[in-house]
């Protein structure tokens, strides 16, 4: 074990030439950031996910009724002891040979069946007031971290000059506001990669696990080579354009379309702004080649601009996605429904009623509300951010 500590710790590979480790030691004059202190993420990350429940049931709720957002699910699908068997225990949605011999089994009307299949997969999704919940917590989360990173940034020579990220690396100190800074948006992304499989199901559930895989890494990477000050701005960045998301969504839920469409406009114009214009010229520019300049090359500087690399491709693939709702809103009056997260995986398109062959199975034809639902807003966290 300890020959693989310290292969993996090999300072040839953390730290540019001539640095060692214990050089970056803390002492009583300066502390320097310490692998160990990110353990402190792992505790507040829980306390962070207990934080978020009682926001969302005693804050959010509360206010989400005060609103009037719609606290039901969408329509329960008729009971039936067989087309439950078949759905919980072979597929939920059955082939056309299936759907044949369940109608035959049951005389019921293929479409009828189909109903009810469309119906029961629908009634798994989470009410708009769920949604509605998890949107608040998100977007207080991200409000208050993002005032506090630009309060702190405000004050640090870095935000105006980022060649001052380099000025005196790797020995520089680690500021407390600094400290708590990362940890705490440490914290609140391990604790989205774990509330990831009990949250709302979304399309692009592998996208964003990886982009949660990648921000962790990123935070974690630059916090133990001591680039926390490119690491701030990379932070504080890609939290803006989370606030104004998870407002367009909250309206969305409250109905009030105007407002919806127009905080999804401004988050479409401060996403791509930041993501395609001042990330790649701010942030990409002055790893690839300021601290080139500064340090020459070391292979953790590679690795480094490689996750900021990739999670410059995520940033293309969303502005994509953005950039096609953003057209429909312009071409037809209002935001249609977008594809990057809010829309489940298991929607489907509503069909035309069936009419079925026995009048004990005209309750499955009634419509369910879970197709036509007001989820049509990406997601955060995006974002989510790093994002």
């Amino acid at each position: 074990m300890a020959g693989i500590l310290a292969w993996f710790w090999n300072e040839r590979f953390w730290l540019p030439h001539n640095v060692t480790w214990a050089d970056l030691q803390s002492t009583e004059e300066a502390a320097f950031p310490q692998a160990e202190d990110l353990y402190l993420a792992f505790p507040l990350a829980f306390c962070i996910f207990m934080i978020r429940l009682l926001f969302e049931r005693f804050i959010a709720r509360p206010c989400a009724l005060g609103l009037k957002v719609q606290a039901n699910g969408p329509q329960k699908a008729q009971p039936n002891a067989i087309l439950e068997k078949v759905f919980t225990a072979i597929t939920k949605h059955p082939d056309e040979k299936r759907l044949d011999g369940l109608s035959k089994q049951l005389d019921w009307d293929v479409r009828s069946i189909q109903r009810w299949f469309r119906q029961r997969r629908n009634q798994e999704k989470p009410s708009t007031l769920t949604k509605f919940c998890e949107s608040m917590w998100r977007f207080t989360f991200y409000l208050y971290i993002f005032t506090y990173g630009v309060r702190f940034l405000k004050k640090t020579p870095w935000l105006w000059n980022t060649r001052q990220c380099w000025n005196g690396y790797p020995y520089q100190p680690l500021m407390p506001d600094l400290h708590y800074y990362y940890i705490v948006e440490l914290s609140f992304y391990w604790s989205l990669m774990f509330s990831q499989f009990i949250d709302i199901k979304r399309k692009d559930f592998g996208i964003m696990f990886t982009h949660h895989i990648v921000t962790v890494t990123l935070i974690t990477f630059s916090y133990v080579t001591n680039l926390t000050r490119v690491g701030s701005l990379t932070l504080c960045l890609h939290d803006a354009a989370d606030i104004v998301l998870e407002a367009a969504k909250m309206a969305n839920y409250c109905k009030c379309q105007k407002l919806s469409d127009l905080l999804f406009l401004t988050f479409a114009i401060v996403f791509i702004v930041s993501r395609l214009g001042i990330y790649p010229l701010w942030i990409l520019n002055t790893t690839l080649f300021e601290l080139y300049e500064a340090l020459g090359n070391f292979p953790a500087l590679w690795v480094f601009n490689v996750l900021l690399v990739i999670l410059q491709i995520l940033h293309c693939f969303w502005s994509y996605l953005i950039i096609k709702a953003a057209y429909k809103a312009i071409s037809k009056g209002k935001v249609a429904k977008d594809d990057r997260s809010d829309i489940e995986s298991s929607s489907d398109e509503e069909e035309t009623v069936p009419r079925s062959k026995t009048p004990h199975s005209t309750v499955t034809t009634n419509g369910t509300s879970g197709a036509n639902g007001t989820n049509g807003y990406l997601t955060g966290s995006t974002s989510s951010e790093e994002h």
